[in-house]
């Protein structure tokens, strides 16, 4: 019995050995798939920092850009709004020259002469209407030729 008492052990021990080896046969196959799982992931990862690195230099190159844009267009907008202001001062100049104008040549339309009562009679022919520019025009050749005759202006 003792024989077979021993026999049995070993036979045991034989059977545990072999699920031993199967079982880390198993885990052996594991332990490759995790570690192929872990080469594509430090592939990824690599890809990862790669893809970064390029988008943060794509934000330092935009920051860049923005600036300069920024600048440009400050002193493009304090231009703008200094020619808006010189623009506006030369509107307000010229409406002031053309008020002076249409006065001068309100004063240097000849006033109309009195008719007499036999003449009134007469059927008188309208006069040609005049535009505003050419009134404002004659009146300034009017005016500069009663200035060049050493008259006075207005």
């Amino acid at each position: 019995m003792s024989h077979v008492l021993g026999l049995a052990i070993e036979s045991l021990v034989a059977v545990l050995l072999m699920l031993t080896i199967g079982y880390c046969w198993l885990l052996n196959k594991r332990l490759q798939r995790l570690k192929a799982d872990e080469h594509s992931l430090k592939a990824t990862i690599a890809e990862l920092i790669t893809a970064t690195e390029i988008a943060e230099r794509a934000i330092g190159g935009l920051k860049h850009a923005v600036r300069d844009v920024n600048e440009n267009l400050g002193t493009q907008l304090d231009a703008a709004t200094q020619m808006s202001a010189l623009l506006k001062d030369q509107l307000a100049e010229g409406d002031h020259v053309v008020r002076r104008l249409s006065k001068i040549a309100l004063a240097a339309r000849p006033s109309e002469p009195v008719q007499a009562p036999a003449q009134a009679a007469a059927p008188v022919a309208p006069a040609p209407r005049v535009s505003a520019a050419h009134a404002v025009a004659a009146a300034a050749e009017a005016f500069t030729e009663r200035r060049r005759a050493g008259g006075l202006a207005a």
